[in-house]
């Protein structure tokens, strides 16, 4: 009996052993593959199962999320490998754009056909007003800092002006800034002290401090383009500004000096909006209006939500 019971233990311990070299292995394989793939190489990650107002994505908890599924008015969730399905529909005649997520893990949509934040209950897929004012053209792309206050773009595309918004915790709506050209892509600094804002049409990109309580002051020109147009904007840990190149087919990454990196090609000319996600935060998603699909590309730093 007692050799009985020692044979078995063996047997069990070379099984464990065994399963734990096999678990290494994998461990190994992964990132060997990780780290063999081409940085900064754009490739297809979903078929072209979009509208033409294909925007906002954002990653969240293993998920990508985007805008406009098939057509208009919905959010659609794309799983790990590029599967594309319906997550919500919005409110009939809402259209979403740019997509954040509060510390509460709830889903906040700039709905720029009825000037509305919306907020989403992950959970129970819940869609509430969060925020309103009549007073914003359309409000576009959207960020948050880590105390929960918004801040929205909100373009005049017919006469080529924007405004600047800032939305705190509550929903209450603050104009920062009126009569600037057609804001765009907005995003904030890892550490919530500088505010980017880009102008579409005029092809600049402005950077604003910011304090505690989301007011804006000392406005400078960060960087000026002299060719194609601007869309959503992320950022990456080291404060490197990554913006999407509307026209042209690339994302152009900017120092925080202002000064221009590189620029990443895609298989599109058109993207619109750009997210950092995937197992290690340095895979980047990029909605692609002209085919109608999100595009993907290994980057060398993980986005700046990652380290949160």
């Amino acid at each position: 009996m007692t050799k009985r019971v020692n044979l078995l233990f063996y047997f069990y311990l070379i099984l464990l052993i065994s399963f734990q070299a096999c678990a290494q292995d994998k461990k190994k394989k992964e990132s060997t593959s990780k780290a063999e793939k081409e940085l900064f190489k754009s490739e297809y990650y979903t078929d072209s199962l979009f509208s033409i107002g294909i925007e906002g994505p954002y990653f969240f908890e293993g998920n990508l999320y985007a805008v406009n599924f098939r057509k208009k008015g919905n959010i659609a969730v794309v799983r790990p490998g590029g599967k594309v399905e319906l997550f919500v529909e919005l409110p009939d005649g809402s259209v979403g754009n740019g997509i954040r997520f509060n510390k509460n893990g709830e889903m906040l949509v700039a709905d720029y056909t009825k000037h509305n934040i919306l907020l989403i209950n992950m959970e129970t897929q819940e869609v509430m007003v969060f925020a309103h004012d009549d007073n914003m053209n359309q409000p576009n792309d959207i960020a948050i800092n880590d105390k929960g206050i918004l801040f929205a773009a909100d373009p005049d595309w017919k006469h080529s002006t924007g405004k600047l918004w800032k939305i705190d915790q509550s929903g209450k709506t603050f104009l920062l800034e009126k009569n600037m050209g057609t804001t765009n892509g907005i995003e904030l600094s890892p550490d919530n002290r500088r505010l980017y804002v880009n102008e579409s049409v005029q092809r600049n990109v402005w950077v604003y401090d910011v304090d505690s309580a989301g007011n804006i002051s000392d406005k400078k020109l960060f960087y000026k383009f002299t060719d194609f147009g601007m869309d959503g904007m992320r950022m990456d840990v080291n404060g490197n500004l990554y913006i999407t190149r509307y026209g042209k087919g690339v994302i152009a990454v900017l120092s925080p000096e202002g000064k221009l990196i590189r620029e990443i090609k895609l298989r599109g000319k058109k993207p619109t909006n750009l997210a950092f996600g995937g197992i290690d935060g340095k895979t980047v998603f990029i909605t692609m209006q002209d085919n109608r699909r999100i595009e993907v590309f290994e980057n060398d730093v993980e986005g700046k939500e990652w380290s949160r």
